[in-house]
């Protein structure tokens, strides 16, 4: 009786020893399963465990890890790369959209046949749609993604601030817009992302176009401030404090600025730069450093 309660003590002990082992080697996989859970690392799940089952279930997952890793991966990448595209190809179509729009308005000015008037119409609508459309993609994938990585270069910022008012001359011309513009004459150079600061500039030009009261004043300072200045009456103390959130929208009767400024900010704020918005007497003053 003594040598079976000694033997069935052993085999408890053993047991409980067991369990011990098996548990610690369930918290390592734990452990290590929470570890590799952001797919950002390639070092596998490891046991100290010497138990079978504990190691190969291990090694199951950790190859399961692996091509969970390679295929989020390879579908980050490709969205990565898709919504690049997408942005891109959003903005190459819009630049002359606008250009296109302008120009149609300028050439219904001139004497033609009723035919012709009818046929211009037409392409003026389909422009603007276009141009909507251009308009709503580009912002929608901009807002879309949280984690955006830009290359930055050397960029003159007269430069790209002078091609940007070009762009726009006809539109301005046609809404009766001869903006004031004081430029500096010295190069404001600074690491930047040339198309991504002349959306930055397009997108305040158009704005302005928008809503402004046939005034738009635009500047550039030695040190890099940027000022775009136009009146806005039908703005809020409101809309102004809120009007760099994402999908803000505010009303003026007319249109919607819908997520515009939303996608300045972003721009701005990704190349390292600053910008801010105040309202006094009517008149909006939109101001940018690049410091």
């Amino acid at each position: 009786m003594g040598l079976l309660i000694a033997l069935l003590t052993v085999i408890i002990v053993l047991l409980v020893i067991k369990i011990i082992l098996l548990k610690k080697g369930l918290r390592e996989i734990s452990d290590g399963f929470d570890k590799r859970s952001t797919l950002d690392t390639n070092t596998p799940i490891k046991v100290s465990s010497m138990d079978r089952d504990v190691r190969e279930c291990a090694s199951n997952i950790n190859k399961t890890l692996d091509t969970v890793r390679k295929k989020y991966h390879k579908y980050d990448l490709g969205d990565r790369k898709m919504q690049e595209d997408i942005t891109n190809l959003a903005h190459d179509i819009r630049t002359p959209l606008t250009a296109i729009c302008g120009y149609l308005s300028l050439l219904k000015r001139h004497e033609k046949s009723a035919e012709v008037e009818r046929y211009l119409d037409i392409v003026e609508e389909r422009s603007i749609y276009m141009k909507k459309l251009t308009d709503q993609l580009f912002g929608y994938m901009v807002v879309r993604s949280d984690d955006r990585k830009i290359k930055l270069e050397e960029v003159k910022v007269n430069q790209i601030l002078e091609n940007a008012i070009m762009n726009y001359s006809a539109s301005l011309f046609e809404c009766g817009i001869e903006p004031t513009i004081e430029i500096t004459e010295k190069d404001v150079v600074r690491m930047l992302n040339s198309a991504n600061l002349e959306r930055v500039f397009s997108n305040l030009i158009s704005n302005a176009i928008k809503y402004s009261r046939k005034d738009l004043y635009i500047s550039l300072s030695d040190d890099g401030v940027i000022v775009f200045e136009n009146t806005a009456p039908d703005l809020s103390q409101v809309d102004v404090e809120n009007m760099f959130g994402r999908f803000n929208t505010v009303n003026t009767g007319r249109e919607s600025t819908g997520v515009g400024l939303s996608i300045v900010r972003t721009f701005v704020e990704d190349m390292g730069g600053t910008i801010g918005a105040d309202y006094h007497m009517g008149k909006l003053r939109i101001v940018i450093c690049f410091p």
